[in-house]
C-alpha cells in the first residue's frame, strides 16, 4: 500500500483555486499544520470572512482531492475563519446568520484561563439552568484532551448514526439537553495524544456533523487555557459570547484575565465572570470560610468593565452529584446552588436576547453579597 507524504498532499491541493481566485489554496497561505497518521490526513484550512458562504463547499472539494491520493483512507479538514478587525464584537461574520450551525440560535463558550476551577461543572449547571427557564439547550464538550461532560451528565455509550450513510451522528440526551463529546467516541482511559490539526478536525466533526435539533443556546465547554485549540475554535465559530469561570485567588484571576483578553482579540463579547468556589459555609456551625479568598473575580470584573454574574459557594453536595452524573440543578431544583445557577442563566440569556428575561426574578443575595 502506498504511503502518502506531505508533498503529495500539497501537490494535489495546489490544483484547488483559492476563494478569491488568486492562485491556489496553498500559495494563498490557507493550508497549515498538515499531519499524517497512517492513512489519515489532517490539516487546517483558513478562509476569509467574505468567503464564509463557500467554506463548506471548499472543504468538500479539498477533502475529495486528498481522498483521491493513493494510500489515503480518510481526510479530516478543520475550517478556520478569522474575523475582520473592523467587525463589531458579537456580530456574525459576513454571510452568516445566527450561530452558523443549523437549528442553533446562540453559541455560548464557558471558559477558564486554567484547569481546576470548576469550569465544566459550571457549564453543565448553566446549561441545565437555561433549560429550567424554558429554553431549548444543547451542550458541546470541546475539551478534547479531558472530556468530562459525559460523566457530569451520567451518559455512557456511543452516539447512533442519524442517516444510512453514517455521515452524521445523533447527539446523546439527558435531562432534556442534547449532548455531544469526544468522550462518547473513545474509551475513558485512552489518552488523547493528538496534535492541533487532529483536535480541530475532531471538534469540527462534533460540531458540524452532529444532527442537532432546534436549540436556543448551545453551551460549549471550552478547554482550559488560551492555546491554539481555544483560539482557533473562537475564530472559526461565530460565538454569541463567553462566560469566564475563575476562583477568587490571584493566580486564577491572572489566568482568567488571559482568557478574557483572548476572546476580546477575536471580537467575541464577554458576557461576564463567575466566581466559583467563592466561599464555604460549614454545615455544622454555619461559619463562613473564604478558603480561596473572596471577591477577587468581582473586583476584576469591575476593573476591566465586564458584568459580574455571581458567586457560587464551594459545596460537597455539588461535587457528589457531579461525580454521580446527577447535576444539582437537574436533581435538586429547590437547592441554593440551583437558585444561584438560575440567576447566572437569567443574566446570560438577558445578555443574548437584549434583556428579555432580565425582569424574570430579582437578583439573589446570599450572605450579604
Amino acid at each position: 500500500m502506498a504511503t502518502v507524504t506531505q508533498d503529495d498532499v500539497l501537490s494535489v491541493l495546489k490544483r484547488i483555486a483559492a476563494p478569491d481566485g488568486r492562485g491556489n489554496v496553498v500559495s494563498a497561505g490557507l493550508v497549515s499544520d498538515i499531519a499524517i497518521q497512517g492513512g489519515t490526513v489532517m490539516f487546517a484550512l483558513t478562509t476569509s470572512p467574505q468567503h464564509v458562504k463557500t467554506m463548506e463547499a471548499l472543504r468538500g472539494a479539498v477533502e475529495k482531492a486528498v481522498l483521491g491520493l493513493p494510500g489515503v483512507d480518510k481526510a479530516m479538514v478543520a475550517l478556520t475563519a478569522e474575523r475582520s478587525p473592523q467587525q463589531p464584537p458579537g456580530q456574525p461574520q459576513q454571510g452568516q446568520r445566527g450561530s452558523g450551525i443549523p437549528g442553533i440560535k446562540h453559541l455560548v463558550a464557558v471558559a477558564s484561563g486554567k484547569g481546576g476551577v470548576g469550569k465544566s461543572t459550571t457549564a453543565v449547571n448553566l446549561a441545565l439552568a437555561l433549560k429550567s427557564l424554558g429554553l431549548k439547550v444543547a451542550v458541546l464538550d470541546a475539551d478534547v484532551y479531558g472530556p468530562s461532560i459525559p460523566k457530569l451528565f451520567g451518559l455512557t455509550g456511543k452516539p447512533e448514526p442519524s442517516d444510512a450513510a453514517g455521515k452524521k451522528m445523533k447527539p446523546m440526551k439527558r435531562y432534556g439537553v442534547e449532548v455531544m463529546s469526544i468522550g462518547f467516541l473513545v474509551p475513558e482511559d485512552t489518552p488523547m495524544i493528538w496534535r492541533g490539526p487532529m483536535v480541530m478536525s475532531a471538534l469540527t466533526q462534533l460540531l458540524r456533523e452532529t444532527e442537532w435539533g432546534e436549540a436556543d443556546v448551545m453551551v460549549i465547554d471550552m478547554p482550559p487555557g488560551t492555546g491554539d485549540v481555544q483560539l482557533t475554535l473562537a475564530q472559526q465559530t461565530p460565538l454569541s459570547g463567553a462566560v469566564i469561570v475563575s476562583t477568587p485567588q490571584d493566580l486564577a484571576l491572572i489566568d482568567a484575565r488571559k482568557g478574557l483578553n483572548m476572546f476580546r482579540k477575536v471580537n467575541v463579547p464577554v458576557i461576564g465572570i463567575v466566581e466559583n468556589m467563592s466561599y464555604f459555609t460549614c454545615t455544622k456551625c454555619g461559619e463562613r470560610h473564604e478558603i480561596f479568598g473572596h471577591g477577587g473575580a468581582k473586583e476584576e470584573a469591575g476593573r476591566i468593565g465586564v458584568p459580574f454574574l455571581g458567586e457560587i459557594p464551594l459545596d460537597k453536595e455539588v461535587r457528589l452529584r457531579s461525580d454521580s452524573g446527577e447535576p444539582i440543578v437537574a436533581t435538586q431544583p429547590d437547592a441554593l446552588h440551583t437558585a444561584l445557577y438560575r440567576d447566572v442563566a437569567r443574566q446570560v440569556w438577558a445578555s443574548l436576547e437584549g434583556g428579555r428575561l432580565a425582569r424574570a426574578a430579582p437578583r439573589i443575595v446570599v450572605d450579604g453579597q
